[in-house]
């Protein structure tokens, strides 16, 4: 589980939900059987513009079928108009855009008569493809059926409530089990004016594939002047650390979130080759250890422009297309989302019911860039500066040097472009990070610098050849960037890459 704009301008919310390590959910499950249920690989896909939200998920869970519903915070009433269901597909595609990636490089021949044009030509980069009776009065409950109709296997009504105790109450009575804790997340949602979504499951229209519901995905759109992404429900349906990744799509705007401590995850360094075959491990690490230095702080992973032709650098196999993204609302959205130009920004936090007490509001934030393959005097491009676009990624290398005869007078060092024999691997991505191996890969020993960002070192001794820290202040610099800056003022010597 992380594009808004020409692909898919959406918020991404990856879902996945264990005993003891879950993905986030943005409302929370009911059963009439009372049997436990958890959340498994959600997504949710936001797309914004104006005060227009597109809100699209994908529901993956294991549990009981009988009386199954998803209880939704909306801050309108929605009608039968504002809700379709969607192909499981889109989603993949959003995930694969703002992943997490490694790409690998190698030195080129030093005595090759190169210049700057047909060295950056000669990197590994490809292309990007375009690519029950409604009433008019409320119950004794303070409960009232503001809509209600049906979409594919969901029958959806839509309540209005007056107290969280009288919600809960028409739920219990309407055959729901609330999830132990969950009336007082309700609470606030009730007191605020907000709205429920109920989507109920027709058990007989619904495909079990290895234990899963295969659950349409669904989406829906409203107006309202807040962005926000409800996640206090999905506590209830919670019992460790939750896992939640939003990918949101705009036009033209990068979010942060508004009321938690925003940071940029360590992105381009070198990696040994054994990352290769661990890289969701590798990345699961860093992702922990950046949280640990940054307590409460929602990650950005991701945030490019996307324009036509050009989306990512290096790009995964998987690209939004235009259609993808008229499905995931560019048809209610239009503009430049529509024509094919939107940012896509990827936010990944992981928390406990005791970290988060608030929903997750969004703001603009400024374009960054950071995480490319662009070299100057000072060495690799460095963590997440201020630009005049949004050209910012989770990006590590594996590099690899020449091994051929050096025989003229001065070669060229430090030249990357792609393998020798022509030989292009796909860019690999990480993927469903909340499920990979945590606690068995030392991070210090296959990173070729230590991590300034997040105060981090290597464990092995320090490998000629890589990149240090500029002397400028770079966007989402923590206390080790600060350290390092010290020992340099103290004559700690690092080696310097010859700038291309």
């Amino acid at each position: 589980m992380t594009k808004i704009g020409i692909t898919v301008g959406i918020a991404a919310l990856a879902v996945a939900m264990q005993p003891t390590d879950t993905h986030a959910f943005c409302g929370f499950y009911v059963s009439g059987s009372g049997d436990k249920m958890f959340a498994d690989a959600t997504q949710v896909v936001l797309m914004r513009e104006g005060t227009r939200t597109v809100l699209s998920m994908q529901n993956d869970y294991k549990g009981p079928l009988a009386d199954f519903a998803m209880v939704i915070p909306v801050p309108v009433v929605l009608h039968e108009k504002d809700v379709k269901t969607l192909p499981k597909n889109v989603f993949d595609h959003t995930d694969a855009l703002g992943s997490p990636r490694l790409v690998e490089y190698w030195e080129q021949d030093p005595c090759a008569v190169m210049n700057t044009d047909d060295a950056m030509a000669a990197r590994p980069t490809k292309s990007a493809g375009r690519a029950v009776d409604k009433s008019d009065e409320k119950g004794k409950d303070g409960v009232k059926i503001e809509a209600q109709f049906d979409v594919a296997e969901y029958k959806i009504l839509i309540l209005s409530a007056t107290e969280a105790t009288g919600l809960e109450t028409w739920l219990r009575a309407n055959h729901y089990q609330i999830p132990t804790g969950a009336e007082p997340l309700l609470r606030p949602y009730v007191e605020g004016g907000m709205k429920f979504f109920v989507a109920k499951v027709d058990p007989k229209k619904v495909q079990m594939v290895d234990g899963h519901a295969a659950l349409s995905p669904i989406r829906f759109h409203y107006d309202s002047d807040e962005f926000a992404l409800p996640i206090r429900l999905g506590m209830a349906n919670s019992s460790g650390k939750q896992d939640l990744i939003v990918n949101i799509i705009s036009a033209d705007k990068r979010y942060e979130v508004a009321n938690y401590r925003n940071v940029f995850i360590p992105t381009n360094f070198d990696v040994k080759d054994s990352v290769r075959a661990r890289f969701g491990e590798f990345y699961a690490a860093l992702f922990d250890k950046t949280v640990e230095a940054n307590p409460g702080a929602v990650v950005t992973e991701y945030a490019w422009t996307a324009v036509p032709n050009y989306h990512c650098d290096p790009c995964t196999n998987a690209d939004i297309s235009n259609p993808d993204l008229m499905t995931l609302g560019g048809d209610v959205i239009g503009g430049q989302i529509a024509a094919g130009t939107f940012v896509l920004t990827r936010l990944h936090a992981r928390y406990s019911a005791q970290d988060m007490k608030d929903d997750l509001r969004f703001r603009e934030a400024k374009p960054v860039t950071g995480g490319r393959e662009q070299w100057s005097r000072q060495g690799l491009e460095y963590g997440a500066v201020p630009s005049a676009q949004n050209y910012f990624q989770a990006r590590y290398a594996m590099r690899h040097r020449w091994t051929g005869p050096i025989a003229c007078a001065s070669p060229q060092r430090n030249i990357w472009g792609g393998p020798p024999d022509g030989n292009y691997q796909p860019t690999i991505a990480a993927s469903k990070v909340a499920f990979a191996p945590r606690g068995k890969l030392a991070l210090g020993t296959v990173i070729g610098r230590d991590l300034w960002e997040i105060g981090f070192k290597k464990t092995a001794p320090q490998q000629p050849g890589f990149a240090k820290p500029p002397g400028s202040k770079a966007m989402g610099l923590g206390i080790g960037a600060l350290a390092a800056l010290v020992l340099m003022a103290l004559g700690v010597v690092v080696a310097r890459r010859r700038a291309v």
